[in-house]
């Protein structure tokens, strides 16, 4: 072991990433980087590999060739580093995914104290303060059904916020939501990326891409085709395909 400058390595590493379904191959060849407190957008068409990909950094997706770490812990190695890792990585995906049967406050404390062994008091005063943080603590004795989708994402944000997370990944957070809703789940993870939360978000949401992202990556083909800080990407976009998608995005008014 060559000691590293634990500042300087990154939080996330992927190397030399492929995966294929049966003949498909959905990841290319994907080397990517994040360091801790970095906001990263990953955008492109459907079907781009964009939700695989984020989905292989806690091992919902497994690959079958190249090297994924996060936080030191190696994935691919299998095992018990998977659960190490999920515990350190908050997801938030398209559907809410909460439990129907039970309240917002218990969707909250559910994981804390089974995963971290929290009291049942100490799970409720953690999932209270972060039902607060993303302003709907007046829900917690609620149900799901009974709230509204832009308020059931944001429940699902504060309860991956209760396990103490060092990254969260969103996988469309706003895209199965009516347009009226999705201000409100854009501003809770705005809130969150001014707290230096470390980020990997998919979304077409372009303007939360400007304002929040340290870079904007564009996928197509199951590859990273290029990467930029949002000035540059949007300003100066250096790939036929992103520009294409660029103008089909500003078009259809996102």
């Amino acid at each position: 072991m060559h000691s590293h400058d634990i500042m300087s390595d990154p939080i996330i590493r992927l190397e030399g990433v492929n995966k294929w379904y049966g003949e498909f191959q959905v990841l290319t060849g994907i080397d990517l980087s994040v360091r801790t407190g970095e906001r990263i957008v990953i955008c492109g068409p459907s079907g781009s590999g964009k939700s695989t990909l984020i989905r292989c950094i806690n091992r919902l997706e497994t690959v079958q060739k190249g090297t994924i770490v996060v936080d030191g812990i190696e994935l691919t190695a299998g095992g018990k580093n998977v659960d190490a890792v999920r515990a350190e990585v908050g997801m938030v995906f398209q559907q809410f995914n909460l439990f129907p049967h039970l309240t917002i406050l218990q969707n909250c404390t559910l994981a804390p104290m089974r995963s971290r062994g929290m009291t049942k008091a100490q799970a409720e005063e953690v999932a209270m303060k972060y039902l607060t943080r993303v302003r709907i603590p007046e829900q917690a004795n609620k149900y799901p059904s009974q709230l509204s989708g832009g308020q059931q994402q944001r429940v699902a944000i504060a309860r991956a916020l209760c396990m103490a997370p060092k990254i969260m990944l969103f996988d469309e957070p706003t895209s199965a939501l009516d347009p009226e809703m999705v201000k409100e789940v854009l501003d809770t993870m705005i809130g969150l990326a001014e707290d230096g939360m470390t980020m990997l978000c998919v979304t077409h949401e372009m303007g939360f891409a400007r304002s929040v992202a340290d870079r904007v990556i564009f996928m197509a083909d199951g590859k990273i085709l290029e990467q930029a800080p949002p000035a540059e990407f949007f300003g100066n976009p250096q790939h036929e395909k992103t520009r294409q998608f660029l103008g089909q995005i500003l078009t259809s008014g996102h």
